[in-house]
C-alpha cells in the first residue's frame, strides 16, 4: 500500500480510483472536501512537509499564470480589450508567472515520484521542460476535448488511452460535446467557471487510479518515462 497525495484538489474521483487499489489516499486543497474522507484543507506545501511521508503525488497547481491563454495580459498595454476587475496585468502578472513557475519547478524536484497536470500549451514547456505526454479526455471515454499536459518524474508510467470517443464533424473540423461549433468551451461565464474547467474528467481520473495504482503495487507493465 502506498501513501498518495492528490494536491490542489478537493475532488474525490481520482482519490477513489487509487483507493480501489488499496492505497492510502489524501486530497489537499484550500477548499473544503467534496466528499472524500481523507482531506487536508491547507496549503499543499504544508501537507507535503508536515503530513508525510508520501510515496506518490498527483498535483494540479493553478494554471492561471502558466497557461498561454490571455497572453496579452503579460504585456504593459495598451490592451486590445477591457480588463476585467481583479485581473492583474503587466509586471504584476509577470511576477505572478515567475512565482508559479518556481512553485512548479519545486514540485518537480520533490524527493518522491510526482505527476503534475496542467494545460498542454503552457509557459512551463519553455521555462522548465515540455510535458512527458499530452492527453485528451476523448482518449479515455469522455466526449470532450481539453489538451492536458502531464509532467512526470522519471519512472512514472505514461498513461495509456483506454477508450476513444469519436467527434462530430463541423465544417470539416472535429468537435466534441464540450465545444461549440467554433471550438470554444461551452461553459458560460460565472464565478465558478475556473473551478468547473479545472475538474479532472472521470475517464482520466479512473485511468490515473487504475494504471498508476497498479504501478505503485509493482504490477504495471506500461511504458515509463526516461
Amino acid at each position: 500500500m502506498a501513501r498518495v497525495l492528490i494536491g490542489y484538489s478537493c475532488c474525490e474521483k481520482t482519490a477513489d480510483a487509487f483507493a480501489a487499489h488499496g492505497h492510502d489516499v489524501w486530497t489537499c486543497d484550500l477548499l473544503e472536501s467534496r466528499g472524500w474522507h481523507h482531506h487536508l484543507q491547507m496549503d499543499v506545501w504544508d501537507a507535503i512537509e508536515n503530513h508525510g511521508p508520501w510515496d506518490f503525488a498527483v498535483l494540479h497547481p493553478m494554471c492561471t499564470y502558466l497557461t498561454c491563454s490571455a497572453a496579452w495580459a503579460f504585456g504593459d498595454g495598451p490592451y486590445h480589450q477591457k480588463v476585467k476587475p481583479g485581473t492583474i496585468v503587466g509586471e504584476a502578472r509577470r511576477e505572478a508567472r515567475r512565482e508559479a513557475l518556481d512553485n512548479f519547478s519545486r514540485l518537480l524536484s520533490l524527493p518522491f515520484p510526482v505527476a503534475i497536470e496542467n494545460p498542454g500549451t503552457s509557459f512551463v514547456s519553455k521555462a522548465i521542460r515540455k510535458p512527458s505526454q499530452i492527453i485528451q479526455p476523448h482518449q479515455f471515454g469522455d466526449d470532450a476535448s481539453k489538451a492536458t499536459g502531464l509532467w512526470l518524474s522519471d519512472g512514472v508510467p505514461l498513461l495509456v488511452p483506454t477508450q476513444y470517443v469519436a467527434p462530430r464533424i463541423v465544417d470539416g473540423r472535429p468537435r466534441w460535446e464540450n465545444q461549440t461549433a467554433s471550438g470554444q468551451n461551452r461553459l458560460s461565464p460565472s464565478e465558478n467557471r475556473w473551478l468547473e474547467r479545472s475538474k479532472t474528467y472521470p475517464g482520466i481520473a479512473a485511468a490515473m487510479g487504475e494504471q498508476w495504482g497498479h504501478w505503485l503495487n509493482g504490477e504495471s507493465s506500461c511504458t515509463t518515462t526516461t
